[in-house]
């Protein structure tokens, strides 16, 4: 047999900004709030690179506690991904990017 050892306090993984898709909504991870450090966003999408570029603004969409509602994005762009997915963050531009064909985090984690 092939025992593994727990370790409870191992390698300590970095926090990442993770974006959450479903249906209706983005949801924004601690991590991501943090980053962005504002309570309205605006949405918009790459079609050429299938990017979804989150940014921090003044006047836009607001963070309602975690969440985003954007159903309307979602239409108007005809996307249809969901799940969590890991979020590029750019200090320069506030901006969190989520490339819905590379960023996927796997289904275990």
């Amino acid at each position: 047999m092939a025992f593994e050892v727990y370790k409870p306090r191992g390698e300590r993984v970095p926090k990442l900004p993770l974006v959450t898709l479903s249906k209706n909504s983005i949801v924004l991870n601690k991590y991501a709030r943090e980053k962005l450090n504002v309570d309205k966003v605006e949405l918009a999408f790459d079609r050429e690179t299938n990017t979804i570029r989150i940014r921090g603004t003044e006047d836009g969409q607001n963070i309602k506690k975690t969440k985003v509602f954007g159903r309307g994005f979602f239409n108007h762009f005809n996307i249809s991904a969901k799940g969590k997915f890991y979020a590029k963050y750019d200090e320069k531009e506030n901006s969190l990017y989520v490339n819905l064909d590379r960023d996927q985090v796997p289904q275990n984690q």
